[in-house]
C-alpha cells in the first residue's frame, strides 16, 4: 500500500490575479522554478488551482456517470483507430477500469452524437465538456509556459512544447473484494504531460526516485500534473517521468479526468542543445512521437517494462 502524500509530493498553489501568473514578475519566475523542480525532483506536483469552479467539476463527473451508464454498443460509437484514444473497455489486464477518449473535445459535431445518447438534454452535457476542456487546456498551456521560461527557453519559437489536449474521462470499478486492489497497471505516460482530478474518491499513487510508492489524496480545488516520456525526452532526461498506478478498496467506484498533452501529428521530439552538456550528455535520439506510439502499443512495446519503453525505442548506447 502507498504512504500518504503529505510532505513528500509538492503541493503548488496557482492563484489566478495575482502576480505570480503574472508573467515577467519575480513571482512568476519563481514559480516557475518551483514547477521545474518539482518536474526534475518528483516528476510530478499537485497544483492548488483556484480558477476551475467546483461546480463545473461536479458536473463533469455527472456527465461521466451518465456516459458510462450506457450500453456496450453505444460507447462502442466512440471507438477510435489510434492507440489508446477513443473507448476503451475492461481487460483482462485491468478489469476495474474503462475509458472515454476525447480527441477533439472542442469540436461540437465530435461531442453531440455521443451527448445526445444520454440525454434529449445533450447540448447542455456538451457544454459542460466543453468547458471543462477549455479550463483544463488553459491550465495545461500555463505549465507548459512556466516550463519554458524556467529553463530560459520560453522566447524560442523551435522549442514550443506544441500539443493537443485529449480529455479522457474514467472510471474504476469498486474491487469485488476487500482486498487492496491494482485497478491500473503502473506505468509512464507517453506524451508531454497529464493534469489529473478524481471525484474524491482516492486511488491514484505514483511512485518516488527510491521506489516508495506515494498515495495521493487531492483537494476539490487541486489537480495534479504529471511528467510523461516525451516532456522527460524533450528536456534531456533533466524532468523524471513518473511512473503512476491506480489502487482501489472500498465499496465506492472511482471516477477521473485526464487532460493529455498530446504531441501534434508528426512531431519531432528532441532533447534542447540548451540542455545538453558535459553533466548532461543525450540520451536519447530525437524520435517520431507518432511511430514510438506505435511501437509503444505493439506486441514488442508492451513486453517492456513500460518506463524502459522511450530508452528501448530511441536510446543512445553507450
Amino acid at each position: 500500500m502507498g504512504s500518504d502524500s503529505h510532505d513528500q509530493i509538492p503541493a503548488i498553489a496557482f492563484t489566478i490575479n495575482s502576480r505570480e501568473v503574472d508573467r515577467g514578475t519575480d513571482e512568476w519566475y519563481h514559480l516557475c522554478k518551483m514547477v521545474r523542480e518539482a518536474c526534475e525532483n518528483y516528476g510530478c506536483f499537485e497544483i492548488v488551482y483556484d480558477k476551475i469552479p467546483p461546480q463545473l467539476r461536479a458536473e463533469t463527473f455527472s456527465v461521466s456517470r451518465q456516459l458510462f451508464s450506457l450500453p456496450l454498443e453505444k460507447k462502442k460509437k466512440n471507438l477510435n483507430p489510434k492507440p489508446y484514444q477513443g473507448y476503451l473497455a475492461p481487460t483482462v489486464q485491468a478489469p476495474l477500469y474503462e475509458s472515454f477518449g476525447l480527441e477533439e473535445a472542442f469540436n461540437y459535431e465530435s461531442l453531440r452524437c455521443l451527448t445526445e445518447e444520454i440525454s434529449p438534454n445533450g447540448h447542455d452535457q456538451f457544454c459542460t465538456v466543453i468547458s471543462m476542456t477549455k479550463q483544463l487546456d488553459e491550465l495545461k498551456d500555463m505549465i507548459n509556459l512556466m516550463i519554458l521560461d524556467s529553463y530560459g527557453l520560453g522566447e524560442k519559437s523551435n522549442s514550443t512544447l506544441q500539443s493537443k489536449t485529449l480529455l479522457r474521462i474514467m472510471k474504476y470499478l469498486a474491487p469485488p473484494s476487500k482486498d487492496y486492489t491494482q485497478a491500473l497497471p503502473a506505468h509512464t505516460d507517453k506524451g508531454l504531460g497529464t493534469i489529473l482530478c478524481d471525484d474524491q474518491v482516492s486511488g491514484l499513487e505514483v511512485e518516488t526516485k527510491d521506489g516508495q510508492w506515494v498515495k495521493l489524496s487531492l483537494s476539490p480545488r487541486s489537480f495534479v500534473f504529471l511528467v510523461a516520456d516525451s516532456l522527460m525526452a524533450w528536456s534531456n532526461g533533466r524532468m523524471h517521468s513518473v511512473k503512476h498506478r491506480v489502487m482501489m478498496r472500498g465499496e465506492k467506484e472511482r471516477y477521473s479526468l485526464g487532460a493529455f498533452a498530446v504531441p501534434l501529428e508528426g512531431s519531432i521530439i528532441k532533447a534542447q542543445k540548451e540542455l545538453v552538456d558535459k553533466e548532461h550528455p543525450q540520451i536519447l535520439k530525437d524520435f517520431d512521437y507518432t511511430d514510438f506510439i506505435k511501437f509503444f502499443a505493439s506486441d514488442k512495446g508492451r513486453a517492456i517494462d513500460p518506463e524502459k519503453q522511450v530508452f528501448a525505442y530511441a536510446g543512445i548506447s553507450t
